[in-house]
């Protein structure tokens, strides 16, 4: 379903419509030949049947508390940024979604074969999930999100990407730096560079969960050089502005020595 955002009279989405129920364009209007096509929408109260606008589900005061089922985790998400590094203050559709969050609760876990597997993240736990994963909640004041365990990318202990400690099967790789010639001595700009697929990896997670509960371990060592997707994973900043990326193990497609 195509997620929409409106603002003023511009209806925006991520999906293409050329006309939906209630908004309809008329007729161009032709007297002579350099007659100047208008064009008008029409809304009415069905306008927006079918046009869902995405916002977080608000629980009401009288529950006081949120119990994740299954695999599932509760998490505090933190606030936007407001202000640039330089202190720019952001209107608030420029401010960055948040990515992490503090683990408020967990799941009982999950029974996979005979055997129960519990969610191997920590209530306190700060973690990295994926941008557009879960469920938003407005809870105590503050807004969640409820999300598998499988959609967090790792706990971060730090304020650093780069002591991310990767979940289940992911890996946290530093990217290579973008060359700066081409082959025949070129200098190439910013846009110009290529963005580099190559990276040495710095964490693996503890391996995925086989149809008996147990871990398979990941056969990527921790320092090696590899080639991964292009278009796979999450890419993040670290405090030295080295680029990192965290991606599944399956994403990786070989070892390079």
């Amino acid at each position: 379903m195509a997620t929409f955002q409106l603002s003023g009279s511009l209806i925006t989405g991520k999906t293409s419509l050329p006309c939906f129920d209630g908004l309809c364009v008329s007729q161009p209007a032709f007297g002579a030949p350099s007659a100047v096509r208008t064009f008008r929408a029409g809304l009415s109260k069905s306008s927006f049947r079918g046009l869902v606008v995405k916002a977080a589900t608000t629980v009401a005061p009288k529950y006081t508390t949120v119990k994740p089922l299954g695999d599932r985790v509760l998490v505090k998400i933190k606030s936007s940024e407001e202000k640039t590094s330089g202190g720019i203050l952001l209107p608030t559709s420029a401010q960055s979604k948040p990515q992490g969050g503090e683990v408020v609760a967990i799941g009982e876990g999950r029974t996979i074969g005979e055997n129960k597997v519990d969610v191997g993240i920590k209530a306190g736990s700060q973690v990295i999930y994926s941008r557009y994963a879960g469920t938003e909640v407005e809870f105590d004041g503050s807004k969640h999100l409820i999300l598998k365990e499988d959609d967090v990318f790792g706990i971060l202990e730090t304020e650093d990407v780069k002591d991310l400690k990767p979940l289940n099967d992911r890996v946290l790789i530093k990217v290579a730096e973008a060359e700066d010639k081409t082959a025949g001595g070129l200098l190439l700009t910013e846009a110009t560079k290529e963005k580099p697929s190559i990276g040495t990896v710095i964490a693996v997670g503890p391996g995925p969960l086989d149809e008996e509960g147990n871990r398979k371990p990941l056969d990527i060592p921790a320092g090696s050089s590899v080639l991964y997707s292009k278009y796979a994973g999450s890419e993040f900043k670290s405090a030295d502005g080295s680029d990192y990326i965290t991606l599944r193990a399956s994403d990786v497609m070989a070892i390079l020595s």
